[in-house]
């Protein structure tokens, strides 16, 4: 009875945060329309929802504002209409959880330029792409053709060169060597605070061990947050070396991957025989 009051008090909570965005409501507001105090409320809608309701409401920002862009308008118009004080706010959200500013969303990766090319790996084909400051996609893939257009689509404007370069490289040798230099090899992610935090934990489980998405979600510091965690496993954009295939339900059942629950199956058997090779 109690959980059900609690869902139907985040269920409003939620419901008055989309309907209000524009006017930007803080946490006392959204609290003070539940009757419960700005403690009481971030602590329950956090526990729910695995985000903030200042990060819920910066989400709700930014899908408006990306919409006003997709309509070819400007920067100016996006940041009136989602309710922010200034161009100067909508620039440091598109940062923050975009990785890019509101004018190279808008412009779909212009001028931005991205190598990658297809290679083989003991578990399939992957295709590995890179910018500047690091790998930004590594998937496996079964169609050439199907993966291309799935990271074109990305970004639609940027300059594609398929051809290799030291960052792909460093990210490769995972498949080869056991012990690898993470310090050197480099990221550039589009993520939320909650997908990076999962992501980190992920990073943090070690070859040949697993975890489950209820652990994650203990580490993480959100015990209430599995299904969320389980979403933010799901939209990892790096394989393996990002390792969400060492997740796994608490019933021991190996559970959905990706990119094939046979190749979750592999991978994990792969790794618990190159952990026993070492003894």
């Amino acid at each position: 009875m109690q959980a059900q009051i609690q869902f139907e008090r985040i269920r409003k909570a939620i419901e008055y945060i989309q309907c209000n965005f524009k006017d930007q409501p803080n946490l006392d507001e959204v609290a003070a329309y539940l009757h419960l105090s700005p403690a009481h409320f971030q602590r329950l809608f956090t526990e729910w929802a695995g985000i903030s309701p200042k990060k819920f409401l910066q989400y709700i920002s930014l899908t408006h504002a990306k919409n006003i862009l997709k309509q070819e308008r400007s920067v100016f118009d996006a940041t009136f209409e989602t309710g922010l004080s200034s161009i100067s706010r909508l620039h440091e959200l598109f940062v923050q959880i975009e990785g890019m500013t509101p004018a190279e969303y808008k412009n779909g990766g212009e001028h931005l330029s991205i190598h990658y090319q297809f290679v083989d790996t003991p578990f399939g084909q992957v295709l590995i792409a890179s910018t500047n400051k690091g790998i930004c996609k590594m998937s496996f893939v079964d169609n050439d053709t199907e993966a291309l257009n799935a990271l074109v689509a990305q970004f639609p404007n940027a300059n594609f060169v398929q051809q290799s370069d030291e960052l792909q490289q460093h990210a490769l040798a995972i498949f080869s060597s056991k012990t690898i230099d993470f310090p050197q090899i480099k990221l550039h992610l589009k993520a939320t605070d909650f997908q990076l935090k999962v992501w980190e934990c992920l990073l943090k489980i070690p070859m040949g061990q697993l975890s489950t998405y209820g652990a994650l979600a203990e580490n993480i510091g959100h015990p209430k947050a599995s299904r969320a965690v389980g979403t933010a496993i799901g939209n990892n954009p790096v394989a393996f070396l990002i390792p969400c295939h060492r997740v796994i339900q608490a019933t021991g059942v190996l559970g959905e991957y990706h990119w094939g629950k046979a190749r979750k199956t592999a991978i994990i058997g792969w790794e618990g025989a190159q952990c026993d090779a070492k003894y």
